[in-house]
């Protein structure tokens, strides 16, 4: 994978990778500019995620929409980097999900976490924790308001509260989306499921 592009990037290197619509395949340079063009300014469908304005930020501190990701497979899960048991447990699980790829997937495939501890979870502690857990760039890391975090848990059905003790009680769910945004799979729970989960994001390419 290519080291980690602004987000004002992202959208033509993830249209450049896409294998629909068909022209992004012509070889022609203009073609292609034509093609991704095209894509980008295209409206997102209906159950489309990334339909969604909120607003985040990246542990590289570049501002960053969802639907930056438009244009591959999304492997997604809202976390939060203190979590001393679930959390870790989950990345892993993506982490698996993301070995049983085939190769041509797991290089177009984005492996995202939402943060939903909006006071601790500065840009700083996120880039902590990536290194701490050694994500590469297919990792996305995110950060943002309290409002575009609620959103977002919401369209995901992700449920969330703060205890007394800062930690969090959440919903444990990885969700994978298509490359225009829509849910295609969940994976509830921790543990289990990977072949599934999988086979949804080649399914989903």
């Amino acid at each position: 994978m290519k080291p980690f592009l602004p987000v004002f990037l992202f959208a033509a290197a993830a249209c450049a990778a896409a294998t629909s619509p068909p022209c992004c395949a012509e070889t022609a340079a203009a073609k292609k500019d034509e093609c991704c063009e095209a894509m980008a300014s295209a409206p997102f469908s209906k159950n489309s995620l990334y339909q969604a304005d909120a607003a985040f930020t990246a542990d590289t501190g570049a501002p960053f929409k969802l639907g930056a990701l438009r244009g591959r497979p999304v492997v997604l899960a809202m976390f939060f980097a203190a979590c001393g048991y679930a959390c870790p447990l989950t990345v892993t699980d993506m982490q698996a999900i993301r070995a049983q790829l085939p190769a041509e997937v797991r290089d177009r495939a984005s492996f995202v976490l939402v943060s939903f501890d909006v006071a601790r979870d500065t840009t700083a502690a996120l880039a902590a924790y990536r290194a701490q857990r050694r994500l590469d760039s297919a990792w996305t890391l995110l950060r943002g308001s309290e409002d575009s975090v609620r959103e977002l848990a919401a369209l995901l059905g992700v449920k969330y509260k703060q205890e007394a003790d800062g930690a969090f009680a959440h919903s444990n769910l990885i969700t994978i989306l298509n490359p225009q945004g829509e849910v295609v799979h969940r994976r509830p729970g921790l543990k289990g499921g990977i072949d599934e989960a999988a086979a949804a994001v080649v399914a989903a390419k």
